[in-house]
């Protein structure tokens, strides 16, 4: 940090005057590189703002907060996915960047049913050198404002919780990144190929919910539920594999969606569990195991990527290979968007994002996960799931949740 950065945090830490401390219980990192997540635990809400820096050639990004102090026995991750290293201050956390990436998604989470602390997520992208000095010499100017001004007041404290039902549902508006209106304004528009999949249907039921019922009835309206949802939004086309109670074959739903040019492909299923106490939501992405699958059904079934005619075998294999690997780390990145927005639909079950060798996730060149909205051998599950409103909150979850991804996506198509 410079000596003038140093003078400025000093003036800061005046400035801010400590009014309630959180207690920093860990700090983790996990991502790629062109995108990644940084989870802040704390015992409380930790109120931040985030500014993007360039000093002396080097970027980062600063988190100066209000409130907080560090815990007696904190968890401190390794620093990966493009942040080479961070400290903690007694008025900020610096993350020192290996490359220019920005913020382009913040969530503060309240604690739920799995997850006891709150946590302040941060999700960064890779954009241009240009992009983000651009941001750090906005943020500058904040932050000189923030000198001179001092910091917002503190809002009161708002638990996020299901609304009682006298309340109506209001749909939570979608998290945009900072400063993206000019940039996507930029971005030529294209609607997105959004496919769901209701799992199940005609001769197979799935699961049996204990209040009644069968599962593919319970995903087939959640589905209807969710496109109602996304055709709202003109950014989207919606498909369906199925709209009626009927059985497809697992490679029918695959090849359906790749013949629509499916930019996402979501499956819908309701879990079931030997044990009642069992409940929430998951979501899977392909195995090391279902990887291995790729291939054989690409070929079985026709699914060729597009590669052009006369390329060198040798170079075809290393498209083809680029491909599959952003299909998987795509389908990655929107699980992990999806889970914090589940959470407030409903419970979580514990290790949220799995991986399973799946075969609806076996498309080469699709991002694809399968949703597990719940269990319906559960029955506050099964009831929220039988129920309108426990069907729309679920919908309403993973519009959000697409939303944030393909802001993402066009963000970073703005950039290069």
């Amino acid at each position: 940090m410079s000596a003038y950065r140093l003078i400025l945090s000093v003036f800061v830490s005046l400035v801010l005057g400590l009014v309630a401390h959180a207690q920093i219980q860990s700090v983790g990192i996990a991502g790629d590189g062109e995108f990644t997540r940084i989870t802040i635990a704390s015992d409380s809400a930790l109120r931040a703002e985030v500014f993007h820096d360039v000093t002396d050639g080097f970027r980062t990004l600063q988190l100066v907060s209000r409130d907080y102090t560090i815990g007696s026995d904190p968890y401190f991750g390794e620093p990966t996915g493009g942040v080479s290293a961070y400290t903690l201050d007694t008025d900020e956390i610096v993350f020192e960047l290996d490359f220019p990436m920005m913020i382009v998604r913040e969530l503060d989470l309240p604690p739920t049913g799995a997850e006891s602390r709150h946590r302040l997520i941060l999700d960064i992208a890779y954009v241009s050198e240009a992009r983000f000095d651009q941001a750090a010499t906005k943020d500058a100017r904040r932050y000189a404002r923030l000198l001179r001004e001092g910091p917002d007041p503190i809002p009161q404290a708002v638990a996020v919780s299901a609304p009682t039902p006298e309340i109506p549902l209001a749909e939570p508006p979608t998290s945009k990144p900072w400063g993206i209106g000019p940039i996507l304004d930029a971005v030529q528009q294209r609607k997105h190929v959004v496919v769901i999949d209701p799992g199940h249907g005609g001769h197979d039921p799935g699961a049996l919910p204990v209040t009644g019922g069968k599962e593919s009835d319970i995903v087939l309206q959640t589905a209807l539920a969710l496109k109602e949802e996304l055709g709202r939004d003109p950014r989207y086309e919606v498909r369906l594999t199925r709209e009626t109670d009927i059985y497809l074959e697992h490679e029918v739903r695959v090849t359906r969606a790749r013949n629509w040019g499916a930019d996402l492909f979501i499956s819908l299923h309701a879990d079931a569990a030997r044990t009642a106490d069992v409940s929430g939501a998951s979501v899977y992405t392909i195995s090391t195991t279902g990887e291995r699958r790729i291939d054989g059904a690409s070929n079985k079934y026709g699914w060729n990527l597009p590669i052009e005619d006369g390329t060198p075998d040798e170079v075809s294999g290393i498209l083809e290979d680029l491909i599959k690997r952003e299909t998987k780390s795509n389908s990655t990145i929107f699980a992990e968007l999806l889970v914090p927005e589940l959470a407030q639909a409903g419970p979580l079950l514990r290790n949220t994002h799995r991986q399973k060798n799946l075969f609806v996730l076996l498309a080469p060149d699709v991002p694809a996960v399968l949703v597990e909205i719940g269990f319906v051998t559960n029955r506050q599950d099964a009831s929220r799931l039988k129920s309108e409103r426990g069907r729309r909150k679920s919908a309403r979850a993973i519009k959000r949740a697409i939303d944030a991804y393909f802001d993402r996506q066009d963000l970073l198509l703005a950039s290069n």
